[in-house]
């Protein structure tokens, strides 16, 4: 067969050589997106690079996800121009480069957005963490109405009637709430969180006999990490139902210790004792003196009582602190003869001296 009758073949109504030019210019225009796909990137990279832009760096990521399938489908539209298509192949081909790109354009703006909260994540983290639990949440409401419209959109253009399915949507939506109580609940109490921020990102938390760091505030749980390493997961309905001692809001610690000194001790070195523990605390630097007294007689040991605010929140500074001055005041005791009381058993014994009668 001449290759030129083999050509003018006809297939779906075009001939051999007219599949092979549709094909030829999909393919060429696929390799021209894909390579101007990735010069912008790099151009981009390399810009954000040099210069840091925040905007330069969304336009990057957002170039980043732009998606091959969306290429294909958009090259093959264009390519399938060359074709003679009856009227449903046209609308097939053009419906499905819309679908493309409205899906595309779905995953380019959560892209960027994505980016910008990040960024803003990263700024507030140090200076507001109770926004970073906001934003996440603001993520996530976005994510589903960009998806949510993207879908009904995507539904429209196949010729489906969105207002009845926007109307039969509402009722069942009553149905789902109906039976996801729980699930609404812990959004609720997440919401809750975020507003009145009884806690934030990185506060340590004493929740009951569990103690830790909020890690995440999710739409459902509360995730923390305990000292131990472990992490702590919590609903959000039952930690708001709880109570939460929260240490991240601490500003300073109040200190109450005792010490117990012997009861030969004589009533001179007893005077001298609440000054030494006042002099202990008052050359700690991040300690405030508040008071120092004999409190009481013990079973087997004079107790003085003593009052100090550590002025950080941190728990280390407490007990660097705590330990400065119990070696101050050992070292004062040592020198001037006064001993610390450890319990003791003091017993009498009467001898009664008794003549056997014969």
């Amino acid at each position: 067969m001449d290759p030129r009758d083999w050509l003018a073949f006809e297939f779906l109504g075009n001939s051999i050589l007219t599949w092979v030019v549709a094909a030829g210019v999909t393919l060429i225009l696929l390799l021209v997106f894909l390579l101007v796909r990735r010069f912008v990137r790099g151009s981009l990279d390399r810009i954000a690079g040099a210069s840091n832009s925040r905007r330069v760096l969304v336009a990057s990521d957002v170039i980043r996800h732009t998606k091959g399938l969306f290429l294909v489908a958009i090259a093959a539209f264009f390519g399938s121009r060359a074709l003679t298509l009856p009227d449903a192949g046209v609308t097939l081909m053009s419906r499905i480069a819309v679908i493309a790109l409205l899906v595309q354009l779905g995953i380019w703006v959560l892209a960027g957005l994505a980016r910008v909260l990040e960024q803003r994540r990263e700024e507030r983290l140090g200076t507001d963490p109770g926004s970073v639990a906001a934003m996440d949440m603001m993520h996530f409401a976005v994510r589903v109405a960009v998806w949510a419209f993207v879908f009904l959109l995507v539904l429209d253009n196949l010729g489906v009637n969105i207002t009845a399915l926007v109307a039969g949507l509402g009722v069942g939506g009553i149905a789902v709430a109906l039976a996801a109580q729980s699930i609404l609940s812990d959004l609720f109490a997440s919401l809750s969180i975020v507003l009145d921020k009884p806690f934030v990102v990185g506060d340590f938390l004493v929740i009951g006999e569990f103690l830790g760091s909020v890690e995440k505030v999710g739409l459902k749980t509360t995730r923390m990490r305990s000292l131990s390493g472990e992490q702590l997961i919590f609903s959000n309905t039952d930690l708001l139902n709880s109570r939460i001692r929260n240490y991240g809001r601490m500003f300073e610690r109040r200190v109450v210790f005792s010490i117990g000194v012997t009861y030969q001790t004589s009533a001179e070195q007893l005077e001298q004792i609440p000054v030494i523990i006042r002099e202990a605390i008052e050359s700690q630097e991040k300690a405030r003196f508040d008071r120092a007294h004999f409190q009481k007689y013990g079973d087997f040991a004079l107790i003085f009582e003593a009052v100090y605010y550590v002025t950080s929140a941190d728990y280390v500074d407490y007990m660097d602190t705590q330990q400065a001055i119990n070696l101050t005041i050992f070292r004062e005791f040592e020198q001037r003869d006064i001993d610390f009381a450890y319990p003791t058993q003091t017993l009498y014994l009467n001898n009664v001296a008794t003549a056997a009668e014969n």
